[in-house]
């Protein structure tokens, strides 16, 4: 038992070359080693659905893995041990659903982690957070794993750490979430703090309204006196210009005070061009993360962590059939599963796989037909985003302003169509596959740590998700 945790980071080592990174990040990553006695290991996992997906998914190559680093390991065993099994939401019904099947109810624990979706109450904690908005109810994966680790960052150290924390994505992914959870944690740690969550459309409202009463100061020191301001939708600051000249120096006065600043826009600071250029400089100095569109894997825990909250567990070809189903964003996939749900309670019967299929059905008959991915599509859109003609990304031209789109062409080949390297290569002007597999890996390397280019990256992607008959 001694060397278990550097025995199962061996096995994790071996597994990540051979996964995807969401599946990786999704299933494996938040495992451990429970015990390991007498050739029988218990791998710790954080809920139901875990456990069901390494048991369905991953089993053979666990055990391999494992039997590598250890011949005398015979058996595995997964067995939910994380939070999920100890506690309990606060804002989930006590009551399972009549119509689905039922995870055995798990002990309760009173500890002080239990109780943190319970926040504290006093005067502090009048500021608009939603206390179901938190970290432990939030499904990270591949798609959102950086902003989560940057806002569990500023909620440890606030003010001090990604001041200001600037956080863009599509509608519905997440961003409200994340942004509350950070504001909720502050909240638990410290309930003294003082907190302040609003829409860039009620600080307009209320910065108007201040005018016409003549209560400018009130204003003021309500928003230049918070320890915490969270800030969400700074797209529509656009085309108001006091509001957005007010807003530049109360982002002053509290980034000077060591405040923290939070902001949500459906666009990286430096595409806001319609927002003065000193406040996109400044909305520039601290971290950008970005939230991308949920994987399947993500889409699945999701599903799967919302209807447990509820007492439900779903079967997984249900689970894989609404993940499949609704792909835009998270809100989407929220108002299937409900009406999955609602459906199964009305009935009184349990979700299977079929039922779904056929209350789906008519969505599905009804949505626009997309059409399918080419390398043409690809190009073209890659060459209209950066102002290019496709045979710029073709050709043989080495330009920096060109070599870039193409690489992130056969990337986006890659990742979006899953070609192959010899097939990416002969689509961008028949070039050699070891070109092409060069360039795939550079930006796959690249993308994380560089905000500009995962933005271009992004954008791109949602041209091309637009692209409809």
């Amino acid at each position: 038992m001694s060397d278990v945790k550097g025995l199962w980071q061996s096995v994790l080592g071996e597994l990540e070359v051979s996964v995807t990174r969401a599946h990786f990040v999704t299933w494996l990553r938040p495992t451990y080693v429970v015990s390991n006695e007498d050739g029988h290991i218990v791998i710790g996992v954080p809920n139901i659905f875990n456990k069901q997906w390494l048991e369905n998914k991953y089993h053979g190559d666990i055990k391999a893995a494992l039997s590598k680093q250890d011949p005398k390991i015979h058996t595995v065993e997964y067995k939910v041990v994380g939070k999920a099994a100890d506690t309990k939401p606060s804002h989930a019904p006590t009551t399972a659903h009549p119509a689905a099947k039922r995870s055995e109810p798990a002990p309760q624990h009173k500890s002080a982690r239990a109780e943190q979706t319970t926040l504290p109450t006093s005067p502090a904690a009048n500021n608009n957070l939603n206390p179901r908005y938190t970290f432990e109810t939030f499904v990270v994966g591949s798609s959102n794993e950086f902003a989560h680790a940057a806002c569990q960052a500023v909620a440890k150290s606030p003010g001090t750490k990604y001041n200001p924390l600037f956080i863009y994505g599509g509608v519905g992914l997440g961003k409200t979430h994340l942004m509350q959870a950070v504001g909720n944690e502050i909240l638990r740690k410290d309930n003294t703090k003082r907190i302040e969550y609003v829409s860039i459309e009620s600080f307009t409202n209320e910065f108007i309204e201040a005018i016409q009463k003549k209560k400018n100061s009130a204003f003021t020191d309500k928003y230049r006196g918070v320890d915490v301001l969270i800030i969400d939708d700074m797209q529509f600051l656009a085309g108001k210009e006091k509001t957005q000249d007010e807003f530049f120096h109360t982002f002053n006065a509290l980034h000077q005070g060591n405040k923290q600043i939070i902001i949500s826009s459906d666009k990286p600071p430096q595409q806001l061009l319609q927002l003065e250029d000193r406040l996109r400089s400044r909305f520039a100095m601290g971290i950008t993360v970005d939230i991308q569109p949920p994987d399947l894997e993500t889409r699945s825990a999701i599903i799967q962590a919302k209807a447990t909250g509820q007492g439900i567990m779903l079967p997984l070809d249900v689970v894989d059939f609404i993940a499949r189903h609704a792909q835009s964003n998270i809100r989407e996939l929220e108002g299937t599963l409900t009406k999955v749900l609602a459906d199964c309670e009305h009935r009184g019967g349990e979700p299977d796989l079929a039922r779904v299929q056929q209350l789906l059905a008519a969505e599905v008959a009804n949505r626009p037909k997309i059409k399918p991915l080419s390398p043409k599509t690809i190009i073209e859109r890659v060459a209209s985003y950066f102002d290019l003609q496709t045979a710029d990304i073709t050709g043989a031209k080495r330009d920096k302003e060109i070599v870039v789109p193409r690489q992130i062409t056969m990337y986006l080949m890659r990742h979006e169509m899953n070609l192959s390297f010899p097939k990416i290569a002969a689509a961008v002007g028949g070039r050699d596959h070891t070109t092409a597999m060069h360039s795939v890996t550079k930006i796959e390397k690249q993308i994380d740590a560089d905000d500009n280019l995962r933005s271009d990256v992004q954008a791109i992607r949602e041209r091309l998700n637009a692209v409809a008959s």
